[in-house]
């Protein structure tokens, strides 16, 4: 006999001002199972499961959420308070934006506890340890009066989930919960969600565009295209023979190596060379020491580089690597210590003789989150061609205005460099993220660099998106000759662009070599780790 739903789901449907964003999908939930609801950003899969609990401001939502023989949207606001939390708990995918700044995290998981589990202040405080210890926190007595800015991403993901099983739900909705979390901090997350499932049997609706999580963790799998549930069904079943030409494009999405190897020159000048380089901070000491002097943090210790014409370096390492101080002291915007040149120019020479403007016309920069980098204030036009307004000032702005359009043409944005010109007075908000990502390579490319900074460039893009990126900079590579100095804590992504890989913890370059070698056969324990929590 098969076991009642926890959760039935029938003809849902979402609305925002009579538009219809979610089209009647049906699914199912049992005790202790986890579902993954699975689509690219716009697909509905978040304001299907969050709409649920009528948690989407402005949502007109028809259909049944049978929970347990009461249906969700039927529920009065005063009926749902009390579903919220004790039936069903949300885990959110930015913990530091869900968690109140203004509270220790103890204040946060104690409030749930006397709320919903009518505790008493003593109690609630030693339930709250209790919480935070068993989802690893270490020294959860004294993490619980912390606040959320003075904990890591993992630690607020961790007390996110603390506070989420604080009532015992019997479904948690889990709402991209690794996304913004390094690739081996998202395994302990994983692990530690299936332990918690497993030790309270609860259900757990896990909403994610990442495959890999997906095979990882969920028993079965639902698969959400513009609004529709296109293919659902075992995990295994769906991976192995997916019906839907969407879930096989999704599937199908894995970064592909796609690399022309770098003509070795025996006298060719490095792009980028870096020997012992240094970047620290000054820091305050406790005590009165810290009123006469200062103390100082290291970022990054002796880290050592070379990047030649046409070739691709990627620095892997978790957040607080120094992988992203090292890229910012390439640039140079942070004052370091050492040797470090671009195209056999010092940049601590160059600053000194004013030359500095001209490097950086060699060495261009595209940054993690396009729709932050891009200033939403100025057009298309006007964002791509600032850089000729630096570097080319003789030209025209006619002349501008038609490189800006080969620009866009020559990152795919545009078809007919004659029709580029439509584009030009738009503005970042009305492109997608993969279309602003390209603006941002355009941006970089204008002005003809050897070297492109590549920080994080396709971490905020989905799964199709990211492999379109990629394909782009690999072909503009091979074309041009580019040099690419790639920042990421992704292994596919590594070892889709880079010919070599250095890997950084802690400030410290522990492994370098290249990327075939590094990856298939690591010499280092936490490399190791790195490959192993991306397989």
């Amino acid at each position: 006999m098969t076991a009642a739903a926890l959760l039935d789901v029938k003809g849902l449907r979402v609305a925002f001002g009579g538009q219809e964003v979610v089209h009647g999908i049906d699914f199912s939930l049992k005790a202790g199972e986890k579902l993954a609801l699975v689509g690219e950003s716009g697909s509905g899969k978040t304001v299907s499961a969050l709409s649920l609990l009528r948690l989407v401001h402005n949502a007109e939502v028809t259909g049944t959420a049978m929970l347990q023989g009461r249906d969700l949207l039927t529920l009065t606001e005063q009926q749902l308070r009390g579903v919220r939390g004790d039936d069903v708990a949300v885990v959110f995918q930015e913990p530091m934006s869900a968690l109140n700044p203004l509270y220790t995290i103890g204040d946060q998981i104690r409030e749930v506890l006397q709320l919903k589990k009518g505790l008493t202040a003593k109690q609630a405080v030693s339930a709250s340890h209790e919480l935070l210890a068993s989802t690893g926190i270490a020294e959860p007595a004294r993490r619980a009066n912390a606040f959320p800015h003075q904990l890591s991403g993992g630690q607020r993901q961790r007390a996110m989930i603390a506070m989420a099983l604080a009532s015992a739900p019997k479904l948690l909705l889990a709402d991209e919960p690794t996304t913004a979390l390094d690739v081996s901090l998202r395994a302990q997350i994983l692990d530690l969600l299936a332990d918690l499932q497993r030790q309270h049997g609860m259900a757990v609706l896990l909403i994610t565009h990442d495959l890999n999580l997906v095979r990882r963790f969920a028993d079965r799998v639902a698969v959400m295209e513009r609004g529709h549930l296109v293919e659902q069904g075992a995990v295994s079943d769906v991976f192995a023979s997916p019906a839907h030409r969407y879930t096989r494009m999704l599937l199908d999405s894995k970064p592909e190596r796609d690399l022309a190897e770098p003509v070795s020159r025996p006298d060719a000048q490095p792009i980028l060379l870096a020997q012992g380089v240094r970047v620290s901070y000054p820091v305050g000491l406790p005590g009165f020491k810290g009123w006469f002097k200062k103390g100082e943090f290291v970022a990054v210790h002796g880290a050592d580089m070379t990047i030649a014409p046409g070739q691709t370096l990627g620095v892997i390492g978790e957040s607080g690597s120094g992988k992203s101080t090292l890229a910012l002291a390439a640039l140079g915007l942070l004052p370091y210590q050492g040797r470090l040149q671009v195209s056999d120019t010092d940049w601590v020479q160059a600053q000194k003789t004013g030359a500095d403007r001209a490097l950086r016309q060699r060495i261009q920069v595209v940054f993690q989150d396009p729709f932050s980098s891009l200033s939403p204030r100025l057009t298309i036009e006007q964002i791509v061609g600032e850089g000729l307004l630096v570097h080319r000032p003789e030209l025209s702005a006619v002349q501008r205005r038609e490189r800006v359009v080969t620009a866009l043409a020559d990152v795919g944005l545009v078809d007919d460099p004659a029709r580029g010109s439509d584009w030009l007075q738009r503005y970042p908000h009305e492109f997608s993220g993969g279309q602003r990502q390209r603006l941002a390579i355009a941006r970089a490319l204008i002005v003809e660099p050897q070297l492109l900074v590549l920080d994080e460039p396709t971490s905020a893009l989905d799964v199709t998106v990211q492999k379109q990126v990629l394909g782009l900079l690999q072909r503009l590579q091979r074309e041009r000759g580019l040099s690419y100095l790639l920042i990421t804590h992704d292994v596919d992504v590594i070892h889709a662009m880079a010919h070599d890989v250095i890997v950084m913890k802690d400030g410290a370059v522990v492994e370098s070599g290249p990327v075939q070698r590094v990856l298939q056969n690591p010499g280092h324990p936490y490399t190791r780790t790195l490959v192993r929590a991306a397989a």
